[in-house]
Order: C-alpha cells, then sequence, then structure tokens
C-alpha cells in the first residue's frame, strides 16, 4: 500500500503544473496579441511556467499509471492470498465474550 502516498504525491504536481501552464497561458496570449505592454522577462517567464508545467504534468500522470498498476497489482496478491486461507467458523462464539 505505498503506492497511495505516491499517487497523491502525483495528483497535487499534477494540479500545479496544470494551474502554472493556465498561468503560463493567460499571461502569453494576451502579451501576444498586444493586450499587455511585452516584457522579454515576463514572456520568458510564461513559456517557462507553459513548458515546465506540460513537463510535470506528463511525468506525474505517467508515474501514477505505474503506481495504479503497482496497486493493482499488490491488491490482485491480497486477495489471491485470502482466497487461499482456510478460514472456519467459530463455533458459539457468542460465549467467548
Amino acid at each position: 500500500m505505498n503506492s497511495l502516498p505516491k499517487i497523491e504525491s502525483c495528483r497535487k504536481v499534477i494540479l500545479a503544473g496544470r494551474i502554472a501552464v493556465m498561468g503560463g497561458g493567460a499571461v502569453l496570449i494576451p502579451m501576444l496579441v498586444s493586450a499587455i505592454q511585452f516584457d522579454p522577462a515576463v514572456i520568458a517567464v510564461a513559456v517557462t511556467a507553459v513548458i515546465g508545467g506540460i513537463v510535470a504534468v506528463g511525468s506525474n500522470h505517467s508515474t501514477t499509471k505505474e503506481a495504479m498498476h503497482e496497486l493493482t497489482t499488490a491488491e490482485a496478491k491480497r486477495t489471491a492470498l485470502i482466497g487461499q486461507i482456510d478460514l472456519r467458523l467459530v463455533p458459539n462464539r457468542d460465549k467467548l465474550q
């Protein structure tokens, strides 16, 4: 069950990456259509945010897929092991307590 924290961490990074892409795009588009003043430093930061966000989303998406596969495999093994246990009913269960 080590995959659950990894999956949650990846989801947070994916969300941050999407926010970076949207933020960078929100600055780039108005600057490219001359709605706001052109500034090379701002455009460099916006392009970096868009590219970095895309990379973060992509890499963490594949990591999430791998972790989900690991989790599914572990669950299948767990279910198979539980199925192999020879369980029996305890007689007079009420009197044991």
